[in-house]
């Protein structure tokens, strides 16, 4: 028991994967989705969703050359559910999540193919005074 405990508590100890967990707690996301909006590699964005992953804490599903990640509906880390609500409580006032959900919302007005092909540069003119993260395409493309 203390071993699927450690496993959740270290899985969401990194400030990447509770940014990550708080985008899902609005939906499904496709991984083009959450690397525009964190503006990191793809290779570390699928870091951080396959310890979430082994955690119990989010779960995935393949649909053509993409992967859709959502909040675990099911219990396959018996701590996995308190530790989502701890999370889903927590940092309702920082200023990283909203910029984050903010970022989402413009994301979501992107079609996946042109998020993985642009990467964070498909939101060029859309969001004012942002020079985080370099266009890196994901799923694949290089």
């Amino acid at each position: 028991m203390l071993e699927t405990f450690e496993i959740v508590a270290k899985a969401i100890a990194d400030p990447s994967r509770v940014r990550i967990l708080k985008l899902l707690a609005s939906g499904e996301l496709c991984v083009c989705q959450i690397t525009t909006v964190l503006g990191l590699a793809p290779a570390t964005i699928s870091k951080h969703l396959s310890a979430l992953k082994g955690a119990g804490l989010v779960q995935q599903r393949r649909e053509g050359k993409w992967v859709h990640y959502r909040l675990a509906d099911r219990p396959l880390n018996a701590d996995a559910p308190r530790f989502l609500a701890v999370v889903a409580d927590a940092l309702s006032d920082c200023p990283t999540i909203a910029e984050d959900r903010r970022v989402l919302a413009l994301v979501n007005r992107v079609p996946l193919q042109v998020l993985c092909d642009q990467g964070r540069s498909a939101l060029d003119g859309m969001i004012l005074n942002d020079d985080a993260g370099a266009a890196q395409p994901c799923c694949g493309r290089a």
